[in-house]
């Protein structure tokens, strides 16, 4: 399976839930909604900067964009992204393959 970092930010609706409720456990929220489709948040963990939040999630990019499209719904999150975990080195290597037949433009 795929691996994901999801990153996002708490709109104030989000952030009065946690106001109201201290003590919410959102890894095991967010690995309930990953679970229902079959994927599986790996991390979580609250962040101080630009983002809020980030989940590590082993599944699909279909899996990990619905999980955005269910919390950025609810009105409590916002600025969802999903980033994919990729090898570079294997990217590389098909790269230098590819590059011995590149023409460049007007050659």
């Amino acid at each position: 399976m795929a691996k994901f970092i999801t990153l996002g930010k708490y709109t104030a609706k989000g952030l009065a839930g946690f106001v109201s409720n201290p003590s919410t456990d959102r890894k095991v929220a967010t690995s309930a909604l990953a679970a229902s489709v079959g994927a599986k948040v790996t991390r979580y963990a609250g962040l101080r900067g630009k983002y809020d939040f980030m989940a590590e999630i082993e599944g699909t990019f279909e899996q990990a964009a619905a999980a955005s499209m269910v919390a950025v719904s609810s009105g409590a999150v916002s600025d969802f992204t999903i980033l994919e975990d990729i090898n570079l080195n294997e990217i590389a290597e098909t790269a230098k393959k590819m590059a011995s037949t590149y023409k460049e433009p007007g050659k």
